[in-house]
């Protein structure tokens, strides 16, 4: 009896807390355990930083957004009053400030490029397609390999083309094969070959007031520069930088801008980098390549695979299961 007491009394001395009391406490934890919801000034402070962060990029985003923003960049180009009173003026202006430059020698290049057919027609192709099939292609593979520094450099491109538009607004320019009075040649039209949206069946689809600044040279320095700053084999970076200074031949010999509209596409390139320095705190090239939840060698936004455990990792040992009340523990 005595003996009865005596465990009872232990029973009660070492009883844990009451069920209700059990029940309450996992909510309790779980409620001093989360922060309360961000609210006013710093929940937008919040936000702003999620925005400001590199994340994983998402395939049908960045083809919805390109396609988008492409479309657009056209609408506003095509329509921008063609003035072309004041274009041709311009024109006139930027060549006399290259003749007093002593720097005039975009005609010449156009004489002696037009002069070897097989160079000037690839040229006009070159002019045609190049502008295209290599951005999207650089685009590609950022996507794909640098999806950290992916919306940063994307950035970079975004803004040097819009203000690139405002350029076109507030100084309509002709190109060189349009001015009056000037002994430039239109390849494209002798030549007879689908190389300018400014020229041929084309000319009614585009402003051919839009030369300053050249597009052709933005992106063209956009795609070099990325190459050169983030490719890891030296014949890559080569290229990377010979592409932008194939383009400026290619524009100068076809007639299609000054070497000053190349100037311009340059400051617009170096505000977009300026933009995206100040959105991301840094330049594309020294965030981090891969972001969380990425899955190196692999297309990112589609699928997310398991990386391998490093070999100087052990492997996690396997959890014993719970003995099962009545079994026996002798082995058999």
């Amino acid at each position: 009896m005595g003996e009865t007491q005596v465990t009872a009394q232990e029973g009660r001395s070492t009883a844990g807390s009451s069920p209700i009391a059990a029940e309450a406490a996992p909510g309790t934890a779980a409620a001093s355990s989360t922060p309360p919801p961000a609210s006013g000034k710093s929940g937008r402070l919040s936000r702003l930083r999620s925005l400001r962060t590199p994340g994983r990029p998402r395939l049908w985003f960045e083809i919805l957004l390109i396609a988008v923003s492409y479309w657009l960049y056209s609408l506003v180009r095509n329509a921008v009053p063609e003035q072309k009173a004041a274009a041709l003026r311009n024109a006139d202006w930027i060549w006399s400030a290259e003749k007093s430059l002593g720097l005039a020698f975009e005609e010449s290049v156009n004489h002696a490029v037009n002069s070897v057919t097989w160079l000037i027609v690839s040229m006009n192709y070159y002019y045609a397609t190049l502008h295209f099939v290599v951005t999207i292609g650089v685009l590609v593979w950022l996507f794909r390999r640098h999806p950290g520094r992916y919306a940063a450099t994307r950035l970079v491109l975004f803004a040097t083309t819009a203000v690139a538009l405002l350029g076109y607004y507030l100084y309509p320019l002709a190109p060189p094969r349009l001015m009056n009075g000037a002994n430039f040649i239109d390849t494209v039209l002798v030549h007879e070959t689908w190389g300018s949206m400014a020229s041929g069946n084309f000319k009614n689809m585009s402003n051919q007031y839009a030369a300053m600044p050249s597009m052709h040279i933005g992106w063209s320095l956009w795609c070099g520069l990325t190459i050169f700053a983030l490719a890891s084999v030296p014949w890559a970076r080569v290229l990377g930088l010979l592409y932008p200074t194939l383009t400026l031949v290619v524009i100068v010999a076809t007639a299609n801008h000054f070497w000053l509209d190349a100037v311009g596409g340059m400051a617009c390139l170096a505000f977009g980098y300026a933009v995206s320095r100040v959105w991301y705190g840094s330049l594309p090239h020294r965030l981090p390549k891969w972001v969380p939840g990425t899955a190196k060698g692999r297309l990112t936004g589609l699928r997310t695979a398991r990386l391998p455990r490093p070999s100087s990792e052990p492997e996690p040992k396997p959890e014993a299961e719970p003995a099962t009340p009545g079994a026996s523990s002798v082995p058999r």
